[in-house]
């Protein structure tokens, strides 16, 4: 992201995201995010299968800095996700279930 945007997210951009090695070492895309009702936490995953030591936490402007596009999410409302089907497709923004939390 370049330094001379406004910062789209309410969050700090050191704020503190989970995403997995996938993501961060292996170059993963991103596509699918959660904005956690409970703690307004966010979560940056590939889609697939994800174990405890692929967990990561970074801060937000990583993520931002890696995939500019996840600037169109900084609006998903607490308690909500955001998939896509693959880079440059469309997000679909659905309200999580409760047990999904």
């Amino acid at each position: 992201m370049d330094t001379s945007e406004v910062w789209p997210f309410d969050e700090p951009p050191n704020v503190a995201v989970l995403t997995t090695t996938h993501i961060i070492l292996h170059g993963m895309p991103v596509l699918y995010v959660s904005h956690d009702d409970d703690d307004g936490g966010w979560q940056f995953h590939y889609g697939g299968p994800v174990t405890g030591s692929d967990a990561m936490i970074v801060a937000l402007r990583e993520l931002l800095n890696r995939h500019p596009e996840l600037a169109e999410l900084a609006d998903l409302p607490y308690g909500w996700k955001a998939e896509r089907s693959a880079p440059g497709k469309p997000w679909v923004r659905t309200q999580k279930p409760s047990e999904e939390e």
